[in-house]
């Protein structure tokens, strides 16, 4: 795969902040297809990238390609190649909702006997249809951000920009966005979105990556980071009988770092929770080595090592 997003020693200095950058010496790459989550607390610097990005903002130095274009020196290339959602609506509340994808679509010079087609297509694409004469100030925030994701697709750009594209939608409305996400890059389009909502994130995402005061502390796929800043694995077992000898047959596995025992009913029932190294393979041997003793297990499952956890091992809590 080619990389579409090529971020390369990326920095910013706003004046009056002194030394402290908004983004210091940034280099990532986006291949084609990925959705990619952009994650990071308020004021890492994920809205200053997005906007070099979009071509909104100078870069202090470095600079970002996108599909090959540089946003430095080829501007009107990377625009036609980008489809941008900021954080915010906008003030179009006048229009109706054809009326906002027509007038966008005029801007991007699309002759008027195809936009009609088009927005009838983009409203479907975004469950909008039934809304197309209402007037965009009647429409909800989760409506109004699934029709700002149309207006980004007017001109069938290569790769989507979107800058906290859930932010204040309430749970419905965010599932709503994360499948829109999912549909789009199924179509072929690479995603590009910052977010602090972590669990979107972990819901779709093929690659992340963590920002913190300007510098990007981690990225990859979220199993790797899982692998890379969370090694230990922790497994939760119960036992119906047996618990001493379940503890000794734990002790003895290879790849195990510790045995805790967190409830005990004496002779009867018993839970455990192992921390150790190793793969599903080793994770199907544990408990096959207490089957082989004929220990009774009711219960036997890994702990989640979700993005929040991986989020905090990751960052300091630094402030900008």
């Amino acid at each position: 795969m080619s990389a579409v997003i090529e971020i390369v020693d990326l920095s910013k200095q706003y004046s009056g902040q002194g030394s402290q950058k908004a983004i210091d010496h940034l280099s990532l790459n986006i291949e084609e297809g990925d959705i990619f989550g952009f994650v990071g607390p308020n004021g890492a610097g994920k809205t200053s990238t997005i906007r070099i990005i979009a071509t909104l903002l100078q870069a202090s130095s470095g600079d970002v390609r996108v599909a090959g274009y540089s946003v430095r020196t080829q501007l009107r290339q990377v625009r036609n190649a980008i489809g941008y959602m900021p954080d915010f609506f906008g003030v179009y509340n006048d229009m109706l909702v054809w009326e906002y994808l027509d007038f966008f679509g005029a801007c991007y010079n699309i002759p008027a006997n195809q936009r009609t087609r088009l927005i009838k297509d983009l409203l479907d694409l975004v469950d909008l249809t039934h809304r197309h004469d209402d007037p965009v100030e009647g429409l909800s925030r989760g409506m109004k951000q699934r029709l700002s994701l149309a207006r980004t697709l007017i001109h069938d750009p290569q790769v989507l920009i979107l800058d906290e594209p859930a932010s204040g939608l309430d749970p419905r409305a965010r599932v709503e966005i994360r499948q829109l996400l999912v549909e789009l890059a199924r179509m072929g389009k690479t995603i590009f979105f910052s977010t602090h909502i972590l669990a979107d994130v972990a819901e779709i995402c093929t690659q992340v990556g963590i920002i913190e005061a300007g510098k990007l502390v981690a990225a990859g796929p979220l199993e790797e980071l899982q692998q890379m800043l969370m090694p230990h694995r922790k497994v939760q077992i119960t036992v119906l009988a047996q618990p001493e000898e379940a503890l000794t047959t734990l002790k003895a596995v290879q790849g195990i770092r510790s045995v805790t025992e967190l409830h005990s009913n004496g002779e009867t029932r018993s839970r455990f929770e192992i921390e150790f190294n190793g793969d599903d393979q080793a994770l199907s041997e544990i408990l096959a080595s207490l089957v082989s003793k004929g220990i009774p297990v009711l219960h036997f499952s890994e702990d989640s090592r979700d993005l929040e956890e991986v989020f905090m091992r990751a960052t300091k809590g630094l402030v900008t």
